[in-house]
This record gives structure tokens, C-alpha cells and sequence, in this order.
């Protein structure tokens, strides 16, 4: 906006300072010629009244102070000359008015040398050439030394010129700083509000429309948060619900027979316990109530490998640096393990480091399995997506342990990528801000 405005103001001030000069330039060059004409038109006054015996003391007379009158049988300016028609309209009215004939006017404007008087020096100066063709045929000829200039026009012009563009400019900015602060502190609001936390409210200002969008805007994430809170109550309703049942299935359970039979349903009660856990931690990820609190991230890393390894898991800690973030550690912890886990049931070990890269943490659990398709990289990060040819349904699963990866990297703030490594299979990289 604001290259828009000082670029269109810009090209409308030199357009403006052009017509300008042009016209002063104008307007003075006609100041100066306004002496000259008058004395002019006296002078010829004067010759025609006065005796044939003294008109050429009247020539005399009038030939001081930078002007020189003759009487010439042919003008001083020749036809093919640029001449200056304004000036010949003003002169053919002056003479009108005093009621002089003249048959033919010609005028025109030359720069030629002029001697200082005193000094003697010759500098070049401009001067009005006027020619008058008289009754009896003779021409009249007059050259008018006109006075100089203003020398500072351009400069006074070229300075008002920028003052003025300065301050129109400097309004127009400040008015469109005015409206697009206001859009600037929505634009950071609708960045920042995740549904996580109370949204930030934006203070209504600048022009109408846009405190009425700014208040439009908060009274949206307001019903957001609102919808958002009774989503996470219904979620735990049916948890509550859905828990009692089961609960009570598995109890009916122990006097069933055949020992075979009851293993099997019991297997799949557990699956669905699980299933709908994996569910309501992922719905609730975005809108956890675990505060964050700092933490050595690597230690935490550190001990959940100590923890696989103890129950005989092929987990390891690589090299890492000791870095402190304000984190919520279960939910981190969770994230972490269903990584690990995915990499033990399809790698059959896992390795695990904590480094630095830039402004962001990153948490990288490395395995040796046979990786993924390209296009299947983003794809199963979704809920419930698993990629058949590679990870079957035998193994078990709901299919949620990336996507509530993902889920509390971005409650956190940042990303879950996941990427081919070269030396073959897969990295999931957590990245914390």
C-alpha cells in the first residue's frame, strides 16, 4: 500500500511540478516582455508625432538602458525566424489602442551578448527583438534587453515540490498504518488460536467496518472455544459410559467356557478398551489440560529408552545434547512411545536422539525397516490409515498411533514429519519450537 500510494503520488507530483515551471516560466518570461512592449509602443507614439526633423534624436533618446531603436529600410527579424506570436498580439493591441497604424509586426526572443557597463565584460542575456513596417514603408526595429529570470523558480518549485508530496505522502501512510495495524493484530490472533487455550481478544479499532469484523472475529472464536469444550465433555461422557460395560462384559466373562472362546472375546474387549482410548487421546490432544512445565526434553527421551530396553526392547539412546523446553510430558511421552512402538512392530528396534537444528528441538526415532512409499509419507499420518502392503492388520492397531503423534506435536506448537533414510528405513522426526 505504501509503494502504491508514494508511486501514484509521485508520478501526479511530477506531472504537477512540469505544468507548473512551465507555466511561471510562462507567467514570467510575460512579466518581463510587459515593460519592453509598452516602451515600445511609446516610442513609436513618439516618432509619429514628432517633427520629421527630430525623429531620429526620438530614436536616440529612446536607445539607453538596454534597449536600441532604429529605423531600417528591412526588419532585424526575417520570416524564417521562430516568432513569437503572444508577444505580436500584444504589441498589435497596444498600438490599437493608441491608434497607431502598423502594417506588419514581428517579434521574437534571443539570447545574445551584452556588455556590463563599467567592467566591459559580455555575458549573454536575453533580449526581445520587435519589428513595426511603418506608413511610408520603413521598418521600425527594436531590440529590449529583458530582465533576468528568478534563478532560484526551479529551486523554490523543485523544494515546495517535495514538501508537499512529503506531507500528503506522510498522511497517506499514516492512514493506511491506521488500518492495517488493526489487520496485522487479526491476522496474529487467527495465527495463534489453536483452540487450545482461551483465544487472545483482538481490541476493535480503526474504521467502522473493520471494528465490526474485529468484533466479529472474537465473537466466532468465542463459539469455537464453546463448541470445542462440548465436545471434549461429550468425549468423556461416552468414555465413562462405554468403560462401565466393558467392564462389566470382562467380569461375565470369567465363568465362560470354552478357556479358548473366553480368551478370544477378552482379547477383543481389550482391543476396543483400546481403540477407544486411542480415540478420546486423540480428540482431547489439541485440548489437553496438562500444564507445561520445563523439562530436560533428552532426559525424558533418555528414560523411556532405559524403560523399553528393561523390558527387553531393542531401543536405544543416541548421542544427544542436554536441551530444556517447556513441554507437557505425558502427552509428549505418549507422542514418543507410539513413534518407538511403531518402529519396534515394523523395524524391530528403534533408535532415538534429541538434537538442535536452528530455533526448533527435534526428536528423531530411527529405524532399519523397510520404510514407506513416497506417496504414503503424509497419508498415514491421517487417523486410521494404514498402508496394507507393509503394515497388516495382524499386527494390531487402530491405526491413531501417528496421527496422536501428530496431534501433540502441534499442540506444542510444532511438526511431525516422517522421511526415507537413505540408508534404508524410517525416520520420525518430532519438531518442538
Amino acid at each position: 500500500m505504501a509503494l502504491l500510494i508514494g508511486g501514484a503520488l509521485l508520478i501526479a507530483q511530477l506531472f504537477n511540478f512540469g505544468l507548473i515551471l512551465n507555466e511561471r516560466q510562462k507567467l514570467s518570461l510575460a512579466r518581463n516582455e510587459g515593460p519592453a512592449i509598452n516602451r515600445f509602443a511609446a516610442t513609436i507614439a513618439d516618432y509619429a508625432q514628432a517633427p520629421e526633423e527630430f525623429r531620429n534624436l526620438v530614436l536616440v533618446d529612446a536607445s539607453r538602458r538596454g534597449a536600441r531603436f532604429t529605423l531600417d529600410p528591412r526588419p532585424r527579424i526575417r520570416q524564417n525566424v521562430q516568432r513569437r506570436e503572444a508577444t505580436e498580439e500584444r504589441l498589435r493591441a497596444e498600438l490599437a489602442a493608441a491608434d497607431l497604424p502598423a502594417d506588419d509586426i514581428r517579434a521574437a526572443i534571443r539570447w545574445v551578448g551584452r556588455r556590463t557597463p563599467g567592467s566591459g565584460l559580455e555575458r549573454r542575456a536575453e533580449a526581445l527583438f520587435l519589428s513595426v513596417r511603418l506608413e511610408d514603408g520603413q521598418w521600425l526595429n527594436a531590440r529590449i534587453f529583458l530582465p533576468p529570470r528568478d534563478p532560484l523558480l526551479t529551486v523554490r518549485l523543485v523544494l515546495a515540490t517535495i514538501v508537499l508530496y512529503l506531507i500528503v505522502l506522510g498522511a497517506a501512510l499514516f492512514i493506511a498504518r491506521r488500518l492495517s495495524r488493526p489487520l496485522g493484530d487479526l491476522t496474529r490472533a487467527a495465527e495463534q488460536f489453536a483452540g487450545r487455550t482461551a483465544p487472545a481478544a483482538v481490541e476493535p479499532r480503526g474504521p467502522q467496518d473493520l471494528r465490526r469484523a474485529i468484533e466479529a472475529f472474537n465473537a466466532m472464536n468465542h463459539r469455537v472455544l464453546a463448541l470445542l469444550d462440548e465436545k471434549d465433555r461429550m468425549l468423556g461422557a461416552i468414555g465413562h459410559d462405554l468403560r462401565t460395560p466393558l467392564a462389566s462384559i470382562r467380569i461375565r466373562l470369567e465363568g465362560m467356557e470354552p478357556e479358548e472362546e473366553r480368551a478370544r472375546v477378552t482379547a477383543s474387549i481389550e482391543e476396543l478398551t483400546a481403540m477407544m482410548e486411542d480415540i478420546l487421546v486423540l480428540a482431547r490432544s489439541g485440548r489437553a489440560r496438562e500444564t507445561a512445565r520445563d523439562m530436560d526434553v533428552t532426559a525424558l527421551v533418555d528414560a523411556l529408552c532405559e524403560d523399553y530396553a528393561e523390558l527387553g526392547h531393542d531401543v536405544a539412546m543416541m548421542p544427544s545434547e542436554r536441551l530444556v523446553l517447556a513441554v507437557q510430558p505425558n502427552l509428549l511421552r505418549r507422542a514418543i512411545r507410539n513413534l518407538v512402538d511403531n518402529a519396534l512392530k515394523y523395524a524391530g528396534s528403534a533408535r532415538l536422539q534429541v538434537r538442535r537444528a536452528g530455533r526448533v528441538v527435534e526428536i528423531a526415532v530411527l529405524d532399519n525397516g523397510p520404510g514407506l512409499p513416497l506417496g504414503e509419507l503424509e497419508r498415514v499420518l491421517e487417523p486410521f490409515y494404514r498402508v496394507e502392503s507393509s503394515r497388516s492388520r495382524k499386527t494390531g492397531g487402530s491405526g491413531l498411533g501417528l496421527a496422536i503423534a501428530r496431534a501433540v506435536a502441534e499442540s506444542h506448537g510444532g511438526t511431525l514429519t516422517l522421511a526415507n533414510r537413505p540408508e534404508g528405513g524410517l525416520a520420525a522426526v518430532l519438531r518442538l519450537p
